[in-house]
């Protein structure tokens, strides 16, 4: 009886003993099993924890924030729901606002003048805060600027050009209702044998086509079918548009040129996954994901400061624009001490010209950002497919027509990025006495935003390198634009070169368009005073007598001094190189500090210059234009874009003025183009295409930054393995 005890204690002993060989065991033996039948994953890490698969990281799922909270930290930092209804009741009691209150179309902050931001300091009181109004009243369109401190009304303008303000979604709603309410489209539907409640219609802009068009709001609605499927795109009711006058909520055009051409049918219109009844014909591709042992490596401070690396960032969403960036700096390689690279940058305006005559076509010349807005139309992100993990979610404080916010949740993800790229190497073959086997990993910060303009997505990628490059991408998806046909093949089609575009399914046309991107690119190369110089290859031939070669190549540098000098066409047997520099800052060979713009694949607007789509977007007709800076030139299509003629564009300010641009504060534009001829694989929903352009250091630096970065190695990273399920 008295050995009991002692019997105990030896036995919790072994099993503690045993319990400890165990773990050890697991963390440091790799488990091998089949994938598929995993629930758990095992780590050896070195004390480092693989997560199991069964669990959710908190950085895969943005919590929900009291966005009434918030309060400003940095001059650029957007407006908080706090002050947006500080702005919402100082106008309901301004005397020419009433006194009804006016439906509002954009609300953000009017940022304080450039050389205040520059001077600001964090600690530094912010400047004044004030808001930038674009209000609706009685036909007239007004840009206000409201002074929160001072509770007042600064200023109130009244626009007398063409266009109007971006369209909300209130007036969207008013079309829609006055169309689902109109009797020849309840006709039109029962036609087609279709019914009222498998309708679904859609607001195109009407564009600009001359003065029948003008002194009202007009929208268009064209109507699909969604009987069977949610995508209803592929089920367009053809030859049915009416024409509607928003602000009078009546329809002023009735059109329906569609006999004879049958609804598509719903069949594999479900790009769903729970609608794919089998799997792919094709061997599984396993989950993937980047593991991050010590966590993500950025920063971001006070909600909008990023810190990546040698960058650092202001980061924010915008209703227009969508994702912005501001004050990018990235620190000497020698002496750590933040540059200035880029002042601000975004996309200014979206064109995207379908190529149809037709009655019910010839209007589709969208502008996106200024006629929907890339930030409006941009919803939530879905974590690990839109962004991988670890990844941070912003949101976006938004106004509504009525100038109450509204939140616009986790529209920008910051995320790093490593897709095994090199991002450096060299290897020297042993014969000449060096063993070297030398190479660098390419990680890179992603800031990214995706808006679902209508049938198109566009997700925008700037994405910046320890290398001091700044890359940055468009990549499309989404649905395409179809054309309703009576044709099941393309050899029913009697001519098919005068069709708008090939057949992509049965009774489908995808009808050939453009996408053209402009950016706005306010560069400060190490400050304000920088110059654009175009280098441009020539070829030089030898003299009789003088080399083996007939030919060779030289940079000729030519400095742009007005705004005519740097209109740019890109022309691939001329070609240049487009630098802005900064004069006054030298390396210590006596080079110009410098960033290049390097254009990827590309596109050209092949438009006449007097059709009136491309009289709105003459902001297309040149990928490179270079202005000084004006804080009231932001918008490529003009602030008011919708039905605009275009006469408050880039093309018109440029063209206009000519102004000095050499050692002075200016700002790159550059168009990025697609060209899209549709094909079958682009139904019923088109696989990603990209196109991108670069930021890149030109003697930015006195030698490769990345030069002293460090390799990766085994022991750094933990070595995970799947686990049999119990």
């Amino acid at each position: 009886m008295e050995t009991r005890p002692l019997f105990r204690l030896t036995f919790i002993l072994f099993l503690i003993i045993l319990l400890f060989t165990f773990s050890w065991y697991s963390l440091n033996l790799p488990v091998v099993s089949d994938p598929s039948q995993s629930s758990s994953w095992l780590c050896n890490s070195k004390s480092r924890v693989c997560a199991h698969s069964g669990s959710v990281l908190e950085s895969e799922i943005h919590k929900p924030r009291d966005h009434m909270e918030d309060f400003p930290h940095h001059p650029l930092d957007p407006l908080t729901m706090r002050e947006i209804y500080k702005v919402r009741t100082i106008l309901s009691t301004y005397p020419p606002l009433l006194p009804s209150f006016p439906a509002i179309h954009s609300l953000s902050l009017d940022e304080p003048h450039k050389d205040l931001v520059l001077k600001w300091k964090e600690g530094d009181p912010l400047p004044p805060r004030k808001a930038l109004v674009i209000a609706l009243l009685n036909g007239q369109s007004h840009v206000l600027s409201v002074d929160l401190d001072l509770g007042l009304v600064t200023s109130n303008k009244i626009n007398h050009g063409s266009g109007y303000p971006m369209l909300m979604m209130n007036d969207i709603s008013v079309a829609m209702q006055v169309a689902l309410s109109h009797k020849e489209l309840n006709k039109s539907t029962i036609k087609r044998g279709i019914s009222l409640s498998d309708l679904t219609c859609v607001t195109p802009s009407a564009g600009w086509f001359g003065p029948n068009e003008e002194g009202r709001r007009i929208i268009k609605v064209q109507c699909f079918s969604n009987q069977g499927t949610p995508n209803f795109y592929m089920r367009p009711l053809e030859g049915l548009t009416m024409t509607v006058d928003i602000d009078q909520k009546e329809v002023v055009k009735f059109t329906d040129t569609g006999g004879g051409i049958p609804v598509p049918k719903g069949t594999d219109t479900d790009y769903r996954f729970k609608a794919q009844k089998e799997p792919p014909k094709m061997k599984p591709i396993n989950p993937i994901s980047i593991e991050q042992p010590f966590g993500p490596s950025f920063t971001v401070e006070d909600g909008h400061i990023v810190k990546w690396a040698n960058w650092e960032f202001h980061l924010k969403a915008d209703q227009r624009a969508g994702i912005v960036i501001s004050r990018a700096m990235i620190s000497d390689s020698e002496t750590g001490v933040p540059r200035s690279v880029m002042y601000k940058g975004f996309s200014s305006e979206l064109f995207v010209p379908y190529m149809d005559p037709d009655e019910n076509w010839y209007f589709k010349s969208y502008m996106d950002a200024g006629e929907f807005g890339m930030g409006a139309t941009a919803l939530s992100l879905v974590p690990l497919n839109d962004c991988p993990r670890h990844s941070y979610y912003m949101d976006g404080i938004f106004v509504s027509w009525d100038g109450k916010p509204y939140v616009q949740p986790s529209i920008i993800c910051v995320f790093e990025r490593y897709a095994g790229d090199i991002s450096w190497r060299h290897s020297e073959i042993p014969v000449n006495g060096f063993n070297i086997r030398e190479a660098r990993p390419k990680v890179s910060l992603v800031a990214r935003m995706a808006a679902s303009v209508g049938n198109y997505d566009y997700i925008f990628d700037w994405e910046f390198q320890a290398d001091g490059l700044i890359h940055v991408a468009v990549s499309l998806s989404g649905m395409l634009m179809v054309k309703g046909t009576p044709h099941q093949t393309a050899d029913q089609i009697p001519n098919q070169e005068a069709a708008s575009g090939p057949l992509i399914s049965e009774n489908l046309i995808g009808v050939v368009h453009d996408h053209f991107i402009t950016f706005h690119l306010d560069m400060d190369i190490d400050d304000t005073n920088n110059t654009f110089v175009k280098v441009d290859l020539v070829k030089e031939e030898t003299f009789p007598g003088q080399s083996p070669r007939k030919s060779y190549l030289k940079a000729k540098r030519n400095t742009a001094k007005t705004e005519d000098d740097a209109r740019i066409k890109l022309k691939l047997y001329e070609p240049s190189e487009f630098h802005v520099i900064n004069p006054s800052r030298r390396s210590r060979l006596g080079n110009p500090a410098g960033y290049k713009i390097v254009p990827g694949g590309n596109a050209a607007s092949l438009l006449d210059h007097l059709d009136p789509p491309q009289l709105r977007s003459a902001f297309t007709n040149n990928q490179i234009w270079v202005t000084p800076f004006n804080r009231n030139e932001q918008w490529a299509g003009g602030l008011f874009t919708y039905q605009s003629k275009g006469d408050d564009t880039l093309a018109a300010w440029s063209k206009s003025r000519n102004r000095a641009i050499e050692n002075k504060d200016i700002v790159l534009w550059y168009t990025l183009g697609f060209h899209h001829i549709p094909c079958q694989e682009d139904f019923p929903i088109m696989p990603t295409v990209s196109s991108s352009f670069e930021l890149k250091p030109v003697n930015f630096f006195e030698s490769n930054p990345i030069l002293k970065a460090a390799p990766m190695s085994e022991e750094d990273l933990p070595v995970c393995r799947p686990a049999t399920s119990s």
